[in-house]
């Protein structure tokens, strides 16, 4: 018996992998994994936007607003390098540094302090000394901002002609070349005097960029006036520049809400992956039923072996080829992760540490497993019911609506952390289990709970193969012909 089961199960196999559409299925996560880099490059285009500074107050306030665009920049580059530390684990490379840690806000002296010890450049040098690979694959941070030089005729125009001078660059004509400038500022010669500061933008200005502005010129207000005033220089800088000293605690590191999504992102793609390859090697799986069926195969195939036998070998051989893609795909990803660089490899690798205990491992896997066997079963039977693909779809769209939209909300509604009893419920209906186990496994699931549900889907998947199997059995041996309900009730009350 075992013998049969095991040549129907190859004969399946290789009658699957034979077809084109299985090995442009099997090759769909290996190309996007390998062209999403390189996609993400043309669409997710940085834009650095252009700001002209026209101070004709003396220079003081371009300087500081310059300053502090400069600030802002080199601490999202002290934030991209602690990640990058972090994620590749150099910390070694300079465990006294502030770029080295993750989890904190730097402040303006912590930057300045980056800034005056070499900034980016020496940071890479450090870690050069320790993973010269991983110094060359950091990947520099686009600056939001570029402050562009300021014509000597618009410095020192009038007000009443500054809009005449400043529409070439706004809005420069289509056989120009030149680019349009997205922001200018024009700081008036009395400017301390009265607070009025004009901004012309290219479009609706970034709500960042217009708060920096209204920081620094808040500053050089205050300075100028208690300068006006009689305080005296240096005072009135110090009261200007006077401001809280926050203290920023972020969560532990792996906890709050992005501990909620990187614990969810492979429950979350091995329960999606599931539904696809199901429905794939599934469809596979009924069309070669049907095909045999129709081409009268299946009666010189009843002749050698038994029903059951055929059933059991179509399950092997349809698990065995899900399996595969699975496989492949999970190798594709391990690459991608560990011996690549770059977002894909950034987004992976910190997704697997959570799931990489030998528990986590075994629940994948006996999910996985039990749930291809679950639905298998239902294609294998639309499969022996049906004499066209016309007549199977009739049975075959219920089912996958039946399936898929649950689980669609499923994922939806874990990887949001808004599901609560539902999603509890769903762990609970066995045609739903992996699917919601899986999901379930990067938030938390209590292991009583998982044990239960696990118990449970084993007892309905042999309640289903012994019910469904004599489905199965009588479709083949049936003269063929839609059964109505009540014929499938009463093949399923019919132990022969």
């Amino acid at each position: 018996m075992i013998q049969h089961i095991l040549l129907v199960a190859a004969r399946e196999y290789r009658q699957i992998a034979s077809t084109r559409s299985f090995w442009l299925t099997l090759m769909i996560i290996p190309l996007a994994l390998a062209a999403g880099p390189l996609l993400s490059r043309f669409v997710d285009k940085p834009h650095t936007e252009t700001v002209m500074l026209v101070d004709q107050s003396g220079g003081q306030v371009a300087s500081a607003i310059g300053h502090l665009i400069e600030i802002d920049y080199q601490r999202r580059v002290m934030d991209a390098l602690s990640h990058y530390v972090d994620r590749h684990g150099l910390e070694r490379a300079a465990p006294d540094a502030l770029w080295a840690h993750k989890g904190r806000w730097y402040s303006d002296t912590d930057v300045e302090a980056f800034i005056a010890a070499g900034g980016q450049k020496a940071a890479i040098a450090r870690i050069a000394l320790v993973s010269k690979r991983d110094a060359d694959a950091f990947e520099t941070p686009d600056a939001d901002y570029r402050i562009v030089p300021t014509p000597t005729a618009i410095a020192t125009a009038p007000a009443r002609s500054i809009d005449g001078l400043l529409a070439p660059w706004l809005r420069p004509a289509d056989k120009s070349g030149r680019k349009p400038i997205d922001y200018v500022v024009l700081i008036p010669r009395d400017f301390g005097a009265s607070p009025v500061v004009r901004l012309w933008a290219n479009g609706v200005p970034r709500a960042s960029f217009v708060a920096t502005l209204q920081g620094v010129l808040t500053s050089q207000l205050r300075t100028r006036y208690l300068l006006a005033n009689g305080v005296a220089g240096p005072t009135a800088a110090v009261a200007a520049s006077l401001a809280p000293a926050i203290g920023v605690t972020t969560p532990p590191e792996g906890s709050g809400r992005e501990r909620v999504v990187i614990r969810s992102i492979l429950p979350l793609a091995s329960a999606y992956i599931l539904l696809m390859s199901l429905v794939l090697s599934g469809s596979w799986m009924l069309q070669g039923a049907i095909e045999e069926r129709s081409n009268k195969l299946i009666e010189t195939v009843l002749a050698c072996i038994t029903p059951n036998e055929l059933m059991y070998g179509k399950l092997v051989g349809t698990v065995a080829i899900g399996l595969s893609m699975v496989a492949t795909w999970v190798a594709c990803g391990l690459f991608a992760a560990f011996a690549t660089h770059g977002a894909i490899a950034d987004l992976i690798r910190p997704a697997l540490e959570p799931v990489s205990t030998p528990g986590s491992i075994a629940a994948i896997l006996f999910f996985f497993v039990a749930g291809y066997l679950m639905v298998s079963m239902i294609f294998l039977v639309i499969g022996a019911m049906s004499d066209s693909m016309r007549d199977a779809q009739g049975f075959l769209t219920p089912v996958l609506l039946v399936i898929m939209l649950p689980v669609t909300l499923l994922i939806q509604a874990v990887l949001r952390d808004t599901g609560g009893p539902i999603i509890e419920a769903l762990t609970w209906i066995p045609l739903y289990t992996p699917f919601a186990v899986l999901a379930r496994l990067g938030s938390g699931i209590p292991a009583w709970e998982m044990i239960g549900s696990a118990a449970t889907l084993l007892a309905f998947i042999v309640l289903e193969i012994v019910a469904l199997g004599r489905i199965f059995r009588a479709s083949l041996l049936s003269g063929g012909g839609r059964p109505s309900l009540a014929e499938l009730a009463r093949h399923v009350r019919s132990p022969g």
